[in-house]
């Protein structure tokens, strides 16, 4: 119990979220993205596509209506700093208006709702995106709302949702609409409204102390009423493995084992790496040695200071990994986790 609440501290967490109750198909745009960043073991490929280090996903809640949208953000900790946000919708294919006159192009204006009960008055709207929206084929655009989701964050009650308009070239009301977005309820999953956020947590190039687990006992010294054979097996085991240089070898993180699989979407493990193997004097350049662990070897050979043992094996290069999964809210974050896996050993 102690080393999974630990673990759950790496990955930024105080319990495990309960995995949602039905089965749910996590929004394409985040499949993607994970794709992009990550390989299939949730390694980072590619760290300068990610603005800061989480990417929440929230989807509409207002039941169905069809230019106003909802997102619930309460499960955006106080300590992120929201850095993008972003309104994601479908546009669905434009509907055939009768008489010569068509339109190419209409204008799709993003509000934030100050006033919910009279939207039409002065200050019942605030305008955070325009833009001219062609009206052949279909597909995602992208509205930046940043502004309004930052004034949500620092104060729940004033979040009212989003008003979306779509007018003619000149500001002309067009009714009906030429144009409509895939709302939450009568379009498929893949094509609902959606926001985006990129914010930071401000964990980057933190890591934990490399301790061992508190109140965790020592490691007990072989038995003495083991038999010789055993004994002289597990000496011999230890002192080939002494002998053997500073490596990488796996290590399997294995979420089904762990009783994480319900929540995380991906990836389903990763190979952390551990770092084993000896650092005997005179440290080779393809141990990677720093200067330090270079004189500590002299020192410790020379026995020129008592109780200084020789350089250990350490990972010299560390790598990030993603997680994809979903909240508290059933909400589908992406996460990047500083110094993961092992990318190399040295002394």
């Amino acid at each position: 119990a102690e080393a999974l609440k630990r673990l759950l501290e790496v990955f930024g967490m105080e319990d495990p979220p309960p995995p949602p109750a039905h089965f749910k198909q996590p929004p394409q745009y985040m499949v993607d993205l994970f794709n992009t960043v990550a390989n299939a073991d949730g390694v980072t490929k590619n760290p300068d596509i990610l603005e800061g280090n989480t990417v929440r996903s929230f989807l509409d809640k207002t039941h169905g209506e069809k230019m106003r949208f909802l997102f619930v953000l309460s499960s955006v900790a106080k300590n992120e700093k929201i850095l993008t946000a972003e309104l994601h919708l479908f546009r669905l294919w434009p509907r055939v208006t009768d008489g010569p006159k068509r339109h190419h192009f209409c204008q799709v204006s993003v509000y934030q709702v100050l006033e919910r009960s009279d939207q039409d008055a002065p200050g019942g709207k605030k305008l955070l995106a325009a833009r001219l929206v062609s009206l052949q084929g279909s597909g995602w655009e992208v509205f930046a709302i940043t502004e309004a989701v930052r004034d949500w964050t620092e104060d729940e009650s004033s979040n009212q949702g989003l008003l979306v308009t779509v007018q003619g070239l000149g500001g002309s009301p067009l009714d009906p609409p030429p144009l409509q977005f895939a709302s939450s309820q009568d379009h498929h999953e893949s094509k609902k409204p959606m926001l985006v956020l990129f914010t930071d947590d401000g964990r980057r190039g933190a890591s934990l102390p490399v301790a061992g687990f508190p109140d965790s006992p020592p490691q007990a010294a072989l038995p003495a009423e083991l038999p010789a054979p055993r004994q002289a097996r597990l000496r011999s085991t230890r002192s080939l493995e002494r002998l053997q240089p500073c490596q990488r070898h796996p290590l399997s993180v294995d979420f089904e084992e762990i009783g994480w699989s319900g929540w995380i979407i991906s990836p389903r493990g990763y190979n952390a790496y551990h770092c084993k193997g000896s650092c005997p004097f005179p440290l080779g350049e393809n141990m990677r040695p720093t200067n330090h662990a270079t004189v500590q070897s002299i020192i410790n050979a020379l026995k020129l200071s008592e109780g200084v043992s020789s350089p250990c094996c350490v990972p010299d290069k560390l790598y990030s990994i993603n997680l994809l999964y979903f909240d508290d809210d059933e909400n589908v974050v992406l996460k990047q986790y500083d110094e993961m896996v092992a990318g190399s050993c040295g002394c």
